[in-house]
């Protein structure tokens, strides 16, 4: 998708969340998206990866989807509100995360945080997300 957030969802009179605004979405074989040059991207909802080196794939997603969760328990917030977005780059490669709004458990933020691993290869599936969002 590559605009997960929280301003591209919608939910319908039944609770379902549907997600809109594809228009930054790319087909891709390898599950993998480098964008050329110059590219706008969400800067507060991207990943390292995305932030360095212009690298989409399911795993920034999975990044993003964790700022969504937050935005959600933070009761809409924005994510690194007061920061710039130079700044924000500076902090996520520093390791500097999202804290825990009031509204997310101790043990779903702690999904959020694995959601921020700084490799890719270190989050989870959004298969795996579902697994643990259910069994809380």
């Amino acid at each position: 998708h590559r605009d997960l957030a929280a301003r591209n969802c919608l939910v319908d009179e039944h609770n379902v969340v549907k997600v809109s605004d594809f228009g930054m979405t790319r087909y891709v074989l390898d599950n993998q998206y480098t964008s050329s040059n110059g590219a706008k991207f969400p800067v507060k909802w991207s990943p390292p990866e995305v932030l360095h080196y212009s690298k989409y794939s399911s795993k920034s997603d999975v990044w993003s989807f964790g700022v969504l969760m937050w935005e959600i328990h933070s009761e809409g917030q924005t994510p690194f509100e007061n920061r710039s977005n130079l700044e924000v780059v500076n902090d996520i490669t520093k390791g500097v995360r999202l804290y825990r709004p009031h509204r997310a458990s101790p043990q779903l933020h702690s999904i959020m945080y694995r959601c921020w691993h700084e490799k890719p290869q270190g989050r989870p599936t959004f298969s795996e997300l579902l697994e643990e969002i259910r069994k809380l």
